[in-house]
Formats: C-alpha cells, structure tokens, sequence
C-alpha cells in the first residue's frame, strides 16, 4: 500500500505500508495451535530487527489469566508473505509481561549453546486433509472406507490423488516464502501428503517448519479444507497414521565414517526413550503401536532400512562409508519441531 502525505509546505511524502503477520504458538494441551494477527507498519524495510515486540492477550489463547493478561510477542525469523502484496510473515516467540519465556514457548527449550549450524535436520511433515462437511479425508466416501491404501502412494490420477491443487500451490507458497522445502509427495492413505523441510541449527528448523504449517493452513482455507495433524485421526482402522519424521546429523556423523558413531548415538537414544516420547507428540500411543511402519511406543529398535524401527539408518549412510544421517521415525505430526530438535541435540552431545 502506498499514501502520500502532503504537509503544509505542501511537499509530497510517499509513505510505504506493509503487513506484517505475528505468528505464535498458543497454550493449548496437549497440542498447541498456530495464531496470528496483523501489524501495519510504514516505510518498513523488511528486516527482522525492524520488527518491534508486540503483545497479546493471552486470557483468549489459553497462556495468561484475564486478571494479568498480556503476553508478549518477540520475533524471531521473518519471511516474504507470498500471498499478499507488501506483506511479511513473523514468526515469533512467547514471552511474558517481564520478558522471560512463557511456559508454553517450545523454541526457549533449545538451549542457545546447542543451536548452531552443526547440526542438521530434515523434518518429513505427514497430515491429512480434512473435508469439514464429511468430517473424512479427500477420497474417502460418505459411509465405510476407499480401497485398502497401497495405491495412493506417490499416485497419479484422479482415482488415487485428492487435493493435489490445494497441495501444489502451498509448495510454490514455501519456495517463494525462502522456506527450504526439498519436496512433497503423496502418502499411503487417499487425502494424506507430505512435505520435507531442511535447515541447518535446530531453531531456524523449528521456525522453518512452522511457518510450512501455517501456509499450508491458509492455503487450505482456500481450497475448503482444514488440515488434520492428529497422528491416528481414523482411529483404530488398518490405515497408517501421520509422523514427522527427524532427520538429523551433526559433524561426527557426516565426517567420522565409522559405524561405530552411529551405533553408540543410537544405543545413547535406547537409553533415553522417556526423553523423547513425552516430546513426540499427543496421542503418539496410537500411531507407534508396532504396526504400519512403526516400532512400539514403549520400545526401542534401530536397524539399516528399518521403516519398523525406531530409528532408521538410511542405506544411503551406508553407502556414503558411514557418513550422513540418521532418521528417528517416532516422532508424531502434531510434534512440535522445536521440542523434537531440542532433545535429539541433548541425547546426541551426551555421545561426545
């Protein structure tokens, strides 16, 4: 948006306005929810330190009492809004009114020692679309299920792939937003996707992968569906449920080329199953049963290919002489990235 103020010399001012959109995580248990507001600024140039703290009231997102109700909004990561002109996505952090984290804030339980480019992670982000009116997936009929999955997997065509136009326009949304998405793909139930995010430091993956969700959201609304993230959301029925699988490396794995380093950091994770399951996401016991490609919620397994497993150690580790990475299947869809980062960094350094 543009305006032009006249002042009483009567020169001609071009003043420049932009929209910025504060995007938060709410207090809601046990999954929390993306929120956002708009902020207008003028002759903003784009960068994140322009950005100012902001407040909220966190008495309507489940983090403050009506009493004392405000929360404060710190940026974080800032990114082109792809979908509206002069617009700009925040990504931010909540804090309360002295400054200091909120309960809630899932990115302040990476510790700033842990957060630097040595490690790398990959997110694989599964979820369902979600027909409001059906209350099912895209493809699945009114009454009773679609064809046992198999053939929905990677499909084509009309008969296998629901929602591919919603899909393909929040991957174009990612890429012009600067968000590293590596791909997408159809998944083994009709109207399950997925989407991969790559980002070197365990915060600026968390914020990467959050701001995925909350274009896919949007560009959801669009197309008349929301997005389930629940990891089991056809309850008990023969059809895999929704993970968002960790990859991740660090300088030891990527250069020691030795499995000696991959076997100690996966023993390391056997002892430390709490640590990451009550990170993992809500409702995870219903999708880590042993079945549909997982290990049990309560066990812990590791092997090379091993989509069964707790963690896979991906063949292509393997044929790059024990250099690479390593991929912990046990994290659910509704996982929050932050959280899943932080106790994969603290399980990995207890190694070295």
């Amino acid at each position: 948006m543009i305006l032009k103020h006249t002042t009483h010399s009567e020169e001609t001012h071009t003043i420049m306005k932009s929209k910025l959109e504060y995007i938060w995580l709410d207090g809601y248990k046990p999954t929390q929810s993306l929120r956002s507001k708009t902020r207008v600024e003028s002759d903003f140039g784009g960068t994140l330190e322009e950005c100012p703290m902001w407040a909220f009231d966190g008495s309507s997102t489940e983090q403050a009492d009506g009493s004392d109700s405000d929360c404060l909004l710190e940026p974080v990561a800032i990114f082109p809004d792809p979908d509206r002109k002069s617009a700009y996505l925040v990504m931010t952090e909540v804090l309360n009114a002295d400054g200091t984290a909120h309960e809630s804030n899932g990115r302040a339980t990476i510790d700033e020692a842990d957060d630097d480019d040595d490690f790398w992670f990959g997110f694989e982000q599964e979820y369902f679309l979600w027909d409001p009116v059906t209350n099912l997936p895209p493809g699945f009929p009114h009454r009773g299920y679609p064809r046992p999955q198999g053939p929905f997997y990677c499909s084509v065509g009309g008969n296998n792939s629901y929602g591919r136009p919603c899909i393909e326009e929040h991957l174009d949304m990612c890429l012009e937003a600067g968000i590293n998405v590596e791909g997408i793909n159809a998944e083994v139930a009709a109207g399950q996707w997925e989407f991969q995010v790559f980002a070197k430091g365990a915060k600026r993956a968390g914020d990467e992968t959050w701001i995925a969700r909350y274009l896919l959201e949007r560009t959801a609304e669009k197309h008349g569906y929301a997005i389930e993230w629940h990891p089991k959301p056809l309850g008990d029925t023969d059809w895999n449920g929704s993970g968002m699988h960790a990859n991740f490396s660090n300088g030891p794995m990527r250069e020691s080329g030795s499995e000696d380093t991959f076997t100690r950091i996966c023993e390391q994770f056997s002892k430390n199953i709490g640590r990451h399951i009550s990170v993992y996401g809500a409702d995870n016991e219903q999708r880590l049963t042993g079945q549909h490609e997982t290990q049990a919620i309560d066990q812990f397994s590791y092997g090379i290919s091993d989509r069964g497993a707790s963690i896979r150690i991906p063949v292509g580790t393997i044929d790059d002489g024990w250099k690479g990475r390593l991929e912990d299947r046990r994290p659910a869809s509704n996982a929050d990235p932050y959280k899943v980062a932080a106790a994969i960094v603290k399980t990995t350094k207890e190694v070295f």
